[in-house]
């Protein structure tokens, strides 16, 4: 349907029955407003247009676009990203002005104009009440109301839009589209006027990972492109797709609706957990010669419980891999000299290079600069790191400076000095430090990596986790294009060490490095938080912007204890389901993909972890049938492999 309604209006296209969802639970207004849906030219640019039913016959409806980051954008300095805020992924929020337009006249206070140009994506979403949406957002970052279409016509909305835009699918789920213009060359400068490709790059995260601390403080509207971008799928404009592809996005809908992707299965109830009491023996633990008798007692004890204080210094060196579980004590008096004369070898190494020779080694003299600057600000509160001249001070900026010999491709990362200080300070040593951050370095070392490949993925597994826990919950942060998840970033670069205090994460980290129940259990901890959260965000009118600052500022305010129960409810639970997908067994550890290079162990983690809820199984019911025994009674809960 294409007509020609005035000298400067071209009118597109037109849908009745489009029913736009206020979201406004809160108040006396129609949840949903009937309306029409258009896409009119006017002077030569398109635009996106919806008016509700009781406005027809007035004038168009009212602006509601905002313009792109670099336009002006005025910077809200009340807004608190919490603890530390020159690490807070957002770190600013950006109020937009709304962009010079023609003056139109005021309408329905929900209609709205978007021009095609500032059209960021469109997301098939699906509430609870089974109705299906389309929710477009701006590029500006601002989501518009849901759109849902009673009468059908989403499809030939699609084509429409495909005449002036590219709609290229990703890879996060299969209900969101982003939009690109047919111009390439325009879409290069649009990114060029971002200064997110410094070196022509197609990597959107290669400059936050080489100075976050900058790059956060770009604005808000900027941060938030960024880390979509970074989800951005292979077949973007900066991949071109195949001849084959070019017929617009696959429409998963069957008019009127769409389907719900879930997990597919249901789950059983979330189980009751318990935590226990932290290790507070060792000795007892030793064989004559000083060898560990049982490792994996001491790792379930730990998980359970953590470690009481005065032994944290003995058993970290055995979790990090400072010393083999199996080592005696004249071994371990071995490796210690070694180790000790290895590290100050490599440190001699940066210690004797000449301020002349420094000049000519641009890579070491950024190294030096980067932690000069991030030691002067970790932990400061912290009595082992405060004060300027502090001897803790040196010693964090010598192992940081030290690590770069030792790991020249990596060399220095910026949040590399939050996992050293626990580690220094737990330690009171420089070298046992350097040995136990490099053992920390081989659990997390591909956080830091430029190509940010392990982040985008623990991103997209950790979507996968809440989409079986909650779908619901999934569903909801997608609407308020939310469902990647990118608010997590921090947690899981460093392991939540900006979230909880100095003294929670020396417990949380050696609960961690147990790798037990599986090793991915820091996923599990981050869906337990944003489940934790689900009452703030289900049925609110929290938008995109919102759900960004009530997640920064939940620092300080968890509860570990509760966290790490929930989690390992959350593990448990999926652990029980007999029909879990394959992709969120593997998430968990309980499926590994067979591959032709690598046996399976019989001391696998995913066979110790089946052989444990055999045993759990097994055990309950012989509890259950030896009720009157005092011994069945009293059998502890079963622990992990």
């Amino acid at each position: 349907m294409e007509t020609k309604a005035e000298t400067s209006h071209k009118l597109v296209f037109e849908k009745e029955g489009v029913y736009l969802h206020t979201n406004a639970k809160r108040s006396n207004q129609d949840t949903t407003i009937p309306g029409f849906i258009r896409i009119v030219e006017r002077g030569g640019e398109p635009a996106l247009e919806w008016s509700a039913l009781e406005d027809e016959g007035r004038n168009a409806a009212a602006v509601f676009y905002t313009k792109k980051d670099g336009e002006g954008g005025v910077e809200d300095t009340n807004f608190d990203p919490g603890y530390e805020p020159d690490w807070a992924v957002i770190s600013t929020v950006k109020r937009d002005r709304v962009r010079e337009h023609p003056p139109v006249k005021e309408t329905s206070q929900w209609s709205f104009s978007l021009p095609l140009s500032e059209l960021y994506s469109l997301r098939r979403s699906r509430f609870s009440l089974g109705r299906n949406f389309l929710v477009f957002t701006s590029r500006g970052g601002h989501p518009l109301p849901p759109l849902h279409f009673h009468r059908g016509g989403t499809r030939e909305l699609l084509r429409a839009l495909q005449r002036y835009i590219i709609l290229a699918p990703s890879p996060v789920d299969g209900r969101l589209f982003l939009a690109y213009p047919h111009d390439s060359g325009a879409l290069s400068q649009s990114f060029d006027e971002l200064h997110l490709f410094d070196d022509g790059s197609s990597d959107l995260v290669s400059r936050f990972i080489q100075d976050p601390y900058a790059t956060t403080f770009g604005g808000f509207s900027k941060v938030t492109n960024f880390f979509r971008g970074a989800l951005r799928p292979p077949d973007s404009p900066f991949h071109p797709r195949g001849p084959q592809d070019h017929h617009g996005p696959p429409s998963a809908d069957d008019e009127p609706g769409f389907e719900l992707i879930t997990c597919g299965v249901e789950l059983g109830p979330k189980p009751d957990v318990t935590r226990g009491q932290p290790l507070d023996k060792w000795e007892e633990f030793l064989d004559p010669e000083g060898r560990v008798k049982d490792p994996q007692r001491i790792k379930e004890l730990v998980f359970r419980g953590g470690i009481t204080p005065s032994l944290r210094k003995d058993v970290w060196k055995f979790l990090l891999g400072f010393y083999p579980w199996n080592s005696t004590v004249k071994e371990r008096e071995d490796i210690l000299r070694m180790k000790t004369d290895e590290y100050f070898r490599m440190k001699v190494q940066w210690k004797s290079v000449s301020e002349e020779q420094e000049m000519r080694n641009s890579l070491l003299r950024g190294y030096r600069s980067l932690i000069e600057r991030d030691v002067s600000r970790t932990d400061r509160h912290n009595t082992f790191f405060s004060g300027n001249d502090n001897p803790g001070l040196t010693l964090l900026n010598d192992v940081l400076m030290t690590y770069c010999m030792f790991n020249f491709d990596l060399g220095y990362v910026q949040g590399m000095s939050d996992l050293l200080a626990p580690l220094l300070f737990v330690t009171q040593n420089e070298v046992e430090s350097f040995w136990c951050l490099t053992g920390f370095m081989e659990m997390v070392h591909q956080n830091f990596e430029e190509s940010q490949e392990a982040m985008k993925q623990q991103l997209l597994q950790l979507s996968l986790l809440m989409k079986a826990l909650d779908p619901e919950l999934l569903d909801y942060l997608d609407s308020q294009d939310s469902g990647s998840l990118c608010f997590c970033f921090r947690w899981l670069l460093i392991w939540f060490k900006r979230e909880f205090s100095f003294e929670d994460i020396l417990s949380l980290w050696e609960v961690l490095w147990t790798r037990l129940p599986c090793e991915n259990f820091h996923l599990l901890m981050a869906a337990s938080i944003l489940e934790s959260q689900r009452g703030e965000f289900i049925g609110s009118d929290h938008d995109f912007n919102t759900i960004l600052k009530h997640i920064n500022e939940l620092t300080m305010k968890l509860d570990l204890q509760t966290v790490l129960r929930g989690a390992e409810a959350n593990y448990l639970q999926l652990a029980c389901c007999k029909e879990l997908p394959v992709k969120v067994q593997e998430v968990i550890g309980l499926y590994v993909p067979p591959s032709p290079d690598d046996e399976t162990s019989p001391e696998s983690e995913s066979h110790e972890t089946q052989q444990l809820l055999s045993q759990s199984q097994a055990e309950a019911t012989e509890t259950s049938q030896s009720s009157n025994s005092t011994a069945a009674a009293a059998r502890p809960r079963p622990t992990y492999p």
